[in-house]
């Protein structure tokens, strides 16, 4: 329901149901950053996804991962992930803080 909810909010509500029909929570997206080329394309197909709502989506994504590594190695949850994101993406930045490791980087 989180992640129907953080759709709506980013703009891609019209994928909510679809998200929820093919069991897409927030521990599945944070797991996106280690898709192989191939399993991606199979999530935007099972999706019926736009390749630029996947891109928003992505973006997205790491914005929520970048702000929980963000401010002297200390891993916080950002005031405005919602809590099934923000828990794994926490999780995720407590492995990655020393390194500094960020994944899914779609700059240009």
């Amino acid at each position: 329901m989180d992640v129907g909810l953080w759709l709506e909010q980013i703009n891609l509500g019209s994928y909510r149901q679809i998200f929820r029909e093919n069991g897409v929570n927030g521990e599945y997206l944070e797991g996106m950053s280690m898709f192989t080329t191939e399993q991606i394309l199979r999530f935007i197909r099972r999706c019926h996804m736009k390749w630029g709502d996947f891109i928003t989506l992505c973006k997205e994504l790491r914005r929520i991962k970048v702000a929980c590594l963000k401010g002297d190695q200390k891993v916080r949850r950002p005031w405005w992930a919602p809590p099934c994101l923000s828990v794994v993406f926490v999780k995720a930045a407590k492995r990655n803080r020393h390194a500094r490791v960020v994944s899914l980087k779609l700059e240009p």
